[in-house]
């Protein structure tokens, strides 16, 4: 059997920027070895997850999986504190949070990342303070950091919870059972709230006062925290405010990956979103070292367990977070650096050490992040295929969204992709 490598590039997609010459950053990127690839493959473009919606990640990544989102989607929040080892009933709220830098006297908010400089051992620290001095009326709660300014809070009541509330975390809105990122926002705290329709909802209304007392008491707590007294003697930005968003009130029920496909998956992935997404669906993960930072030390690494990982599976899907990050700081520059380090030090290693004919190799994003937004939008995402029984090609000479746009796949959605790999692999 033929084997299936499926390498999605966080946030790869993007507009076209002035001061590139009218490309995007995967455009204007020096990338032999995806062009090479490209020469050689079928392109289209991707609605990850629907026509006029700015995916989230978690959202995104459940689609290009092969599931109709709307159908399994129970919220960020559910998985990722699932992937670092919550418990999460159901009827327990579950969100996703970030350590952000708010404005002691006022609900203004600094930086909704601390500046994205709060280490992991500062961020442990600061949430061991929180669950041993906050307590909340007539609930209770477990606070976990992650990777970063990330962490994941869950909160339990008896007789339970309902999610059907509102972020305080200004960036992000729900529509439907989705988070969506938002293009411009007030940079201000908001109020948990019940979600229209739910105002007489007793399950959401003590959820929202919950939140909201979750907030106020660990900022109280926050403030006076040595840790960020410390990094305000060294001009850093304090981890005082604490923002909640994309909560759920169940674990999501997927169907096996690997049933569903007849296909053996493994995954490589580093953030707990798509650890949580893969462990739900059935995927064995990988283990590799978190990232360093330093792309010649990390994507060789990661190029090689690769390698090794495809002695054992029949599929694996390969997530990479790098292009979304300066994305999101809206730094084009350091996004085409991004792209050409993954190109030259991954795809570089991985394409010396495989044979296409015996690999279908499919590249494409979660969701597009332009940089001039510095959020994610609702563009449609590259995407190629190319060895395994891929016969005709497209010709095109390099790979990037407008030959995507101009592919012999035309436009999909996210959902649809699994099947098409499954037809070509």
């Amino acid at each position: 059997m033929k084997k299936l490598l499926y390498i999605v590039l966080d946030g790869l997609g993007d507009r076209p920027i002035k001061e590139l010459g009218n490309k995007t950053p995967l455009e204007a990127a020096r990338k032999r070895n995806m062009d090479r690839l490209a020469k050689l493959a079928k392109m289209g473009s991707v609605y990850t997850v629907g026509k006029g919606i700015a995916p989230e990640s978690d959202v995104a990544v459940i689609s290009i999986l092969g599931y109709e989102a709307h159908k399994y989607y129970t919220g960020r929040g559910p998985l990722e504190s699932f992937a670092v080892g919550l418990d999460v009933n159901d009827g327990d709220l579950a969100y996703r949070v970030n350590f952000a830098t708010g404005e002691a006297t006022s609900n203004k908010i600094i930086d909704r990342r601390v500046g994205r400089s709060l280490t992991t051992k500062e961020a442990t620290a600061l949430a061991d303070e929180v669950n041993r001095k906050v307590k909340l009326t007539d609930a209770h709660f477990e606070f976990k950091n992650t990777i970063g300014h990330r962490g994941v809070l869950v909160i339990k009541k008896s007789g339970g919870l309902s999610a059907e509330v509102s972020n305080t975390d200004p960036a992000y809105d729900r529509e439907g059972v989705y988070g969506v990122a938002k293009e411009k926002f007030e940079n201000i705290i908001m109020e948990c709230k019940p979600t229209e329709g739910n105002e007489n909802n007793k399950k959401a209304i003590d959820a929202a006062n919950l939140t909201n007392e979750f907030v106020k008491k660990s900022s109280e707590v926050l403030d006076l925290s040595p840790v960020n007294k410390k990094r305000v003697e060294e001009k850093k930005l304090p981890g005082n405010l604490i923002l909640t968003r994309d909560g759920g009130d169940s674990l999501p029920k997927f169907p096996d990956i690997n049933k569903k496909f007849n296909l053996k998956f493994g995954c490589f992935v580093e953030m707990p979103v798509e650890r949580g997404i893969a462990l739900l669906t059935g995927m064995d993960i990988v283990e590799i070292p978190l990232p360093t930072g330093e792309a010649e030390e990390d994507y060789p690494l990661r190029a090689q367990k690769v390698v090794e990982a495809m002695e054992i599976y029949d599929a694996l899907y390969i997530h990479i977070k790098g292009p979304d990050e300066p994305a999101h700081d809206g730094d084009f520059k350091k996004k085409v650096e991004s792209i050409e380090s993954i190109d030259e030090y991954f795809f570089g290693r991985l394409l010396a050490r495989i044979n296409l004919s015996d690999t279908l190799i499919a590249v494409t994003a979660d969701h597009s992040t332009p940089c001039k937004i510095k959020a994610h939008s609702d563009d449609p995402v590259p995407l190629f295929i190319c060895g395994g029984n891929v016969r005709e090609y497209d010709g095109m000479d390099s790979f990037g969204e407008g030959n995507s746009r101009n592919g012999s796949l035309g436009e999909l959605t996210g959902h649809q992709l699994m099947e098409l790999f499954v037809k070509y692999q």
